[in-house]
């Protein structure tokens, strides 16, 4: 099971990671509210702990910024704030449970475990589509006004990439990281030329604008 802990006391942060490490748990540390959305954005994880007194952006508005983009992922608020209205809060901002500081990992640990327990209740996605664009992800073919679109690999990796974000900037890196598991700038146009392809593809044959650069930050598909 893979977690993303967000906490800016070094300490506690210290103390829960190696905690959860112990129980054998993946676990990703980042210090504030914009690192958490930004990697929960980029990679997949089983549940989120998220204290509530975060830096850049507090953890009650960073969940509910996920369950806007339709992010499910469970998520555990580990805060100090433990008044019943801050916890009434969180349940409401969207977290599943609400652990008030200070606290044994045991209790978290059996939080963790009683999150895992539940069923899933709706069956994963095969298909996505969105502005006009079909993509069946089982059979990847991709279909537009009826007419099958043929997309390499790569093509339709960052098609669905970005389908799958709608209305969401994606930076370079982000995309460079994601679909080419490339973790630092190469000082190359891979990324350019990749959605200038798409472009040609899935947007210009029917006059549409669905794939769309926003200068000096990134790409996102507009649904």
């Amino acid at each position: 099971m893979k977690i993303l802990y967000a906490e800016d006391d070094s300490d506690t942060a210290t103390y829960v990671s190696h905690g959860l490490k112990e129980a054998g748990y993946q676990i990703d540390v980042v210090a504030d509210g914009k690192q958490a959305i930004a990697l929960a954005t980029m990679h997949r994880y089983d549940i989120y702990i998220l204290d509530r007194m975060l830096p850049s952006v507090d953890g009650l508005s960073a969940v509910k910024s996920l369950r806007m983009a339709k992010d499910t992922t469970p998520v555990i608020f580990l805060s100090g704030l433990g008044s019943v209205n801050n916890r009434v809060d969180g349940l409401k901002a969207g977290a599943d449970d609400y652990l008030v500081k200070p606290f044994a990992m045991s209790e978290l640990l059996a939080r963790i475990e009683a999150i895992a327990r539940r069923p899933v209740l709706k069956q994963e996605t095969t298909t996505l589509s969105l502005g006009g664009v079909c993509v069946d992800l089982l059979s990847r073919e991709v279909h537009r006004l009826g007419e099958k679109i043929t997309l390499n690999p790569k093509e339709f990796a960052l098609l669905v990439y970005l389908m799958q974000r709608p209305n969401r900037i994606q930076t370079k890196s982000m995309i460079l990281d994601a679909i080419w598991d490339i973790h630092f700038d190469p000082k190359t146009s891979i990324v350019e030329t990749h959605i200038s392809r798409l472009r040609a593809k899935i947007d210009k044959p029917f006059g549409t604008q669905n794939i769309q650069t926003s200068h000096g930050a990134g790409y996102c598909f507009k649904a």
